[in-house]
């Protein structure tokens, strides 16, 4: 673990906005279109959770894909995935579903409960122009799989992807080398979470439970609940103090620096690229 020189600020609070997707799951979606080159390789962040039913039981049915990743993080129920390459799996309590689009796929993600707290969230990752058209890719990685650390100051980290504390998580990337952290912080108020990362690296969190401070030296930011600060850059690191038992998920990776055009559930470089992915879909080509 490298020392933090200078600790990155909160350049942004942003408050989400509850919307439907799929069937009429509802959600509140944090990462919009308008913040995709701000937070670049990032396209999208949602956070769903209820406890009634309606919210969440009609799901998403299928749906197609290209041009990047899906990356689902269940805290609480269970969703069944499919798609049209063959995979499948069930994304249960803790779980990650990390499916790659690549050159394109149908899926759907339903829930496999009748009632419960249905909670998570689902990141939107970009992929390099070079990757756009490779082949789908899925893996299914269950609670028991995902690595944990729990530093000094008593705070536990889920390591989905990326590296903290000298420990690896579930998934290593290249080109945009995600991370992504569950921070876990103890019962005690004070406790304090540091993170080192390249300073063109963008960077957010999402206070999920209680609430945190944004050190950045004499200056400290509260970030309440349900909300995602958008994290400076040019600092060499991320210094985090919590409240007791609060918890957030923190999120780094590496900009891809090229065009973004997105129309739905289909993301490339270019307008052309765009028409195309339109036309394979209604020819039937992504399954």
């Amino acid at each position: 673990m490298n020392t933090i020189n200078h600790a990155r600020g909160v350049e942004r609070l942003v408050v989400g906005f509850d919307t439907q997707d799929g069937a009429g799951v509802r959600l509140t979606r944090l990462l919009t279109q308008d913040l995709q080159k701000r937070l670049d390789p990032f396209l999208m962040l949602d956070a769903f959770g209820s406890d009634k039913p309606g919210d969440y039981i009609a799901g998403f049915p299928n749906h197609p894909h290209r041009g990047f990743e899906t990356i689902t993080y269940m805290i609480a129920g269970r969703m069944r995935h499919k798609d049209s390459v063959g995979h499948e799996g069930l994304l249960q309590n803790g779980g990650v579903q990390w499916m790659t689009a690549g050159r394109g796929l149908t899926h759907s993600e339903m829930p496999e409960q009748e009632e419960g707290v249905m909670e998570g969230f689902q990141l939107w990752l970009n992929l390099p122009a070079k990757n756009k058209l490779c082949a789908p890719g899925y893996r299914d990685i269950q609670s028991e799989n995902i690595p944990e650390v729990t530093t000094k100051s008593g705070v536990l980290v889920r390591v989905i992807a990326g590296n903290t504390h000298g420990t690896d998580g579930a998934m290593l990337k290249e080109d945009t080398e995600p991370q992504f952290f569950d921070l876990h912080f103890p019962e005690r108020t004070g406790a304090i979470f540091e993170q080192t990362l390249p300073t063109d690296y963008n960077a957010f969190v999402y206070v999920y439970r209680g609430s945190l401070d944004v050190m950045q030296g004499d200056v400290t930011t509260a970030v309440p609940c349900k909300r995602m600060a958008m994290l400076s850059n040019e600092s060499d690191g991320i210094k985090l103090r919590a409240n007791e038992n609060s918890r957030a998920i923190l999120i780094a990776g590496k900009p891809l620096n090229e065009p973004i055009a997105q129309h739905g559930p289909f993301v490339m470089n270019t307008r052309e690229e765009l028409m195309q992915a339109m036309d394979d879909f209604r020819a039937g080509l992504m399954g």
